[in-house]
């Protein structure tokens, strides 16, 4: 397939980085991997790069253009780091009452690209748990993670996260994060619980300072209970890739695709040799390469660390493949 005449080429992306005060459980490790490619001096804490982005709070840039002046698209893309647990947290559907004008479910997936021995994420309730049980727990500050379900992971798995999922990724876990967002609305997080952490107003943990806010209600109301609490929900929500294998043919792994419900499409592509982009829809895709580099026709080159928008008419492009490690990602439109 050649390439639409309105065809823009990849755009490059200018990333944002979450202060510590929003994100105070990030690590080092997107420094330590990426830290040339997105400008990043070696040691610095980054919770989270927004690497595609059209929030107005952290939004991608091209060269001195913002990237929502090029492409309209409902995708959200962040690179991860916990060096300590997430709050366990929840993220309600767009139809939910209780949004307020201008927030919007976030719908979200987590491809691991990295982990400490023994990291893992909580995700759901174990059977048996309601809200009740739960309720009882926060009432008597006790550790909510222990009616969770603990689940190791590594490198290549890919877990599917909707609305209504109770979930918090662990410490020692690194992750590329496709979200679905609403352009010009802000994507809701409603927390349960915080393992009682304290923080100072620049996001240093202190005796003295706040708790962050929860949101208790609301994710109870929220929560899918049928579906978190039964036996073999995690099985529903992962998909393991492995390991990817950089020098065979180029090999790609689709790990989330129903297009006529899905919220996120997402596909990793391997390997060295010509290849041709997922045929998709045509709206507008993101493209992270964790290693390697993928080539366009146009000789343009994604190299190792960055990302790209790629405008509508990518979908079944030839591409060339470079020891390449790389996911591409689309979400629903509007």
């Amino acid at each position: 397939m050649t390439p639409p005449k309105n065809w823009q080429g990849p755009l490059r992306l200018r990333p944002q980085f979450t202060p510590q005060s929003r994100t105070p459980w990030g690590g080092t490790r997107i420094a330590e991997l990426y830290g040339k490619e997105l400008g990043l001096p070696a040691g610095e804490r980054v919770g989270e790069a927004w690497v595609l982005s059209l929030d107005p709070q952290f939004p991608s840039q091209i060269c001195d253009a913002l990237l929502s002046e090029q492409v309209d698209c409902t995708l959200l893309v962040k690179l991860l780091d916990a060096a300590q647990p997430l709050s366990v947290q929840i993220h309600p559907s767009d139809d939910y009452v209780g949004l307020r004008p201008g927030e919007c479910g976030k719908p979200e997936a987590w491809y691991v690209v990295e982990r400490d021995p023994g990291a893992g994420l909580f995700l759901g309730f174990r059977e048996g748990v309601g809200a009740t049980e739960v309720r009882a727990a926060l009432d008597a500050n006790a550790d909510v993670s222990q009616l969770m379900h603990f689940v190791p992971v590594e490198p290549g798995d890919f877990f599917l996260i909707e609305a209504g999922t109770p979930h918090a990724i662990g410490a020692g876990v690194t992750l590329v994060e496709p979200q679905r967002v609403i352009a010009g609305s802000s994507g809701v997080t409603y927390r349960y619980w915080d393992w009682g952490r304290r923080y100072d107003a620049a996001g240093v943990p202190s005796e003295d300072g706040k708790a962050r806010e929860l949101h208790i209600d609301h994710a109870i109301a929220v929560t899918d209970w049928a579906r978190v609490t039964r036996y073999s929900f995690i099985d529903t929500i992962r998909r393991r890739a492995g390991v990817p294998v950089l020098t065979g043919l180029p090999v790609v792994t689709v790990l989330a695709e129903h297009p006529s419900s899905a919220d996120l499409q997402v596909a990793r592509l391997e390997g060295t040799g010509s290849f041709t982009l997922p045929a998709w829809s045509h709206v507008a895709m993101g493209l992270t390469v964790l290693e390697g580099s993928v080539q366009f026709a146009n000789g343009e080159v994604v190299h190792r660390g960055e990302t790209a928008a790629l405008p509508e008419g990518a979908a079944g492009l030839p591409v060339t493949l470079s020891g390449a490690h790389a996911l591409v990602m689309t979400a629903r439109p509007a």
